[in-house]
């Protein structure tokens, strides 16, 4: 069982979810209706997980997760009213353990609590998987900026060894030597971290540069 904060502006709710949570066994150590509270109470409490609306009087749910930052110990489930794409990713990347929907039912609200304590990640069904798809396009751009920067002539010269013409051939087609393009190749093996010809045409593929006009 968790220790837990819970924190919404609205009483009523507040009430009714630190009631189903005592029932269910665990510790509720403080309700606060605001950020302020909210961080003084998971500063000076430290519970296991935090419950928290996005819509705060004072400062916004993303606004408490931010100067919580990576410092707690606190696992935060951010039990909102909003199940819009904009929100949860903003909350996830603020820092969010979990993310529901108030629509949510009691157990599945318990068993969010129990495996966020114990450190998973947990959706709202529907949610997962936009969560997922954003950390692989985050994931993807990173490693387009992690790409080493080839010049102009590089690219041109990587593109024709993908298409399989000779060193020879490319030079020919290029007017330039030999010994130019070799050198050329050479250069970008290096920048790669590449050792052959071979992992060229295979970078060249996965990249996409077989197919640049």
């Amino acid at each position: 069982m968790a220790t837990l904060v819970v924190i919404d502006d609205h009483p009523i709710w507040r009430d009714a979810l630190s009631r189903d949570l005592t029932e269910a066994g665990h510790e509720v150590l403080a309700c606060v209706g605001d950020a302020r509270g909210a961080l003084t109470a998971i500063g000076q409490m430290r519970p296991e997980v935090a419950i928290l609306d996005l819509q705060l009087p004072d400062r916004s749910g993303v606004a408490v997760l931010r100067e919580l930052g990576e410092d707690t110990a606190t696992e935060v489930l951010v039990l909102s009213a909003s199940g819009e794409s904009d929100d949860v990713l903003e909350a996830v990347k603020a820092g969010a353990r979990g993310y529901l929907v108030k629509s949510a039912g009691t157990a599945e609200l318990l068993e969010a609590v129990e495996r966020v304590a114990a450190g998973d990640a947990v959706f709202t069904p529907g949610l997962a998987g936009l969560v997922l798809g954003e950390y692989r396009r985050l994931a993807t751009a990173g490693a387009d900026e992690r790409r080493p920067s080839l010049s102009e002539r590089e690219t041109e010269v990587l593109r024709l060894v993908a298409t399989g013409l000779t060193y020879k051939e490319i030079a020919a087609r290029l007017y330039l030597s030999h010994r130019t393009v070799q050198n050329h190749v050479q250069r970008t093996l290096s920048k790669l971290q590449l050792h052959n010809r071979a992992q060229l045409v295979r970078y060249a593929i996965e990249h996409g540069i077989d197919e640049d006009a």
